[in-house]
């Protein structure tokens, strides 16, 4: 047996394990009377049967969906979710405590019975504009508490049955998946000799997915026309733009809103055509060695050598999809000679100083990431003016926590260096803030106010430490 042999029985026993468990969880959830069940356990008992049944049967089309999205265990959890980001309000204005107010039962039996009578209507979808790490922006669309609840049921129900087709390559907006996974594989790549990579950029993918052949793919396992017609109201819902003026609309061909709960999922789908071809076995790819590693509309392409016949090959693909490359942020390059960034992190081949090891595979945080989070941090300094020291703290530390939780990567990226720098600037920031402070006293004035906010108020240390430690400030 070669080595292609085991890795595809590996495969094969990973997938047939997988199954097992879904089968004994089902069968342990089934046994629960239904009135002792959550909420929770109902939706991922409903979600383990979905997905067990689009697994074992491949060409399987679900013509009965739609019914499961109104079912008030599944609202309830889709509510939960929505309200546990605290995102902010729609076009409506509506916040959550208004819903509370108004009574969380009524607003979602409410919301049932719309999408039970098929009267339900999406409102407009509000567009801001968040500032991106090159320095531009991103348009990012926000729609109503109302909305986002029935995107979120109507997830909650068809992603099963998709995630059961993903390809593993697949890593952004996953269950149990993240980007720290499409890192690690990266490197497990690297270390393999894959040293050939093609950094892709794809030209706003989000909103040049077009509706036509995004519903097509969506065919391919959903055969409940209520819920197609659901999605399409959602990529047809009008969107409006900051000055006030309405654009999209029901006369609207491509996109889907960044912001939007079935958005990632819609996008996951559509690209999930180009992961099949890339990873088809026996394929033109896969027969050159090639692998594709893909978050969301990020992916790149790694072998020992990439030729031009194959980079475009998947330009013709995607063109047929009709997407574009940005050919200004694409490039290919020898990992081994040039660094590439990918998911912000920085990918280079380098010379340890601590060891007379030779060389080693080193993955840290890009230097625009380091210097935006200083910017977070100042802008945050900046807002929060005379608040107390635990105050200080508790609003430092989320920003911090967040940003070395994303970028700390057990015995794959290489952090401290980074995380001395952001100490190093903590360090000198808040000696400065409370330097300033003449004018109103604070017993950290003219002192090492960094070391005192670690010491007695649980400020997060970065460098050598987890920086994950519990925290005894403000709750």
């Amino acid at each position: 047996m070669n080595v292609l042999d085991k890795m595809d029985t590996t495969k094969l026993m990973n997938v047939n394990s997988n199954q097992e468990k879904v089968q004994k969880e089902i069968s342990r959830l089934s046994q629960k009377k239904r009135k002792d069940m959550t909420s929770r356990e109902r939706v991922r008992l409903l979600q383990l049967k979905l997905y067990l049944k689009a697994k074992q049967e491949k060409e399987y089309k679900f013509y009965v969906l739609y019914d499961k999205l109104f079912q008030p265990y599944v609202l309830e959890v889709a509510y939960q979710r929505v309200k546990a980001k605290n995102g902010k309000p729609g076009i409506d204005k509506q916040t959550f405590e208004d819903v509370e107010k108004y009574g969380r039962s009524k607003f979602l039996q409410e919301l049932g019975e719309e999408l039970r009578k098929r009267t339900y209507r999406p409102q407009a979808v509000k567009r801001v504009m968040i500032e991106k790490e090159n320095g531009g922006e991103r348009p990012l669309g926000i729609p109503t508490i109302r909305d986002r609840v029935a995107q979120t049921a109507c997830k909650l129900v068809i992603e099963p049955t998709w995630e059961a087709d993903f390809d593993e390559s697949s890593y952004g907006f996953r269950p149990k998946r993240s980007a720290k996974d499409a890192i690690t594989a990266i490197r497990v790549n690297l270390q393999r000799g894959k040293h050939a990579v093609y950094d892709a950029d794809l030209s706003k993918y989000f909103d040049t997915i077009p509706h036509d052949k995004l519903e097509i793919a969506l065919k391919e396992r959903i055969a409940d026309a209520r819920v197609l017609h659901l999605i399409k109201q959602w990529l047809k819902a009008p969107v409006v733009e900051q000055d006030g003026s309405y654009t999209g609309g029901k006369g609207s061909k491509q996109g889907t809103p960044q912001g939007g709960v079935i958005s990632p999922l819609l996008a996951n789908i559509y690209m999930n055509l180009l992961d099949r071809i890339v990873n088809k076995p026996e394929g033109y790819f896969s027969n050159r060695g090639i692998t594709m590693i893909r978050y969301a509309d990020d992916f790149i392409l790694m072998s020992n050598s990439i030729g031009p016949d194959a980079i475009q090959k998947v330009h013709d693909y995607l063109a047929r999809m009709g997407l574009i490359i940005n050919p200004d942020k694409s490039k290919l390059v020898n990992a081994t000679d040039s660094s590439f960034d990918f998911l912000g992190f920085t990918f280079r081949y380098g010379r340890s100083i601590f060891s007379k090891q030779g060389r080693f595979w080193s993955v840290t945080p890009k230097s625009q990431s380091l210097k935006k989070i200083r910017q977070k941090i100042n802008i945050r300094l900046k807002q929060i003016g005379h608040y107390r020291a635990e105050q200080v703290v508790h609003e430092l530390n989320p920003i911090i926590r967040g940003w070395m939780n994303y970028y700390k990567i057990e015995k794959v990226s290489q952090t401290q260096v980074s995380f001395k720098k952001l100490e190093d600037y903590l360090r000198q920031r808040l000696n400065r803030y409370y330097n300033r402070k003449s004018q109103r006293k604070s017993r950290l004035f003219r002192h090492q106010a960094f070391d005192l906010l670690v010491k007695e108020y649980g400020l997060i240390k970065p460098y050598r430490t987890s920086g994950l430690r519990p925290v005894n400030t403000l709750r």
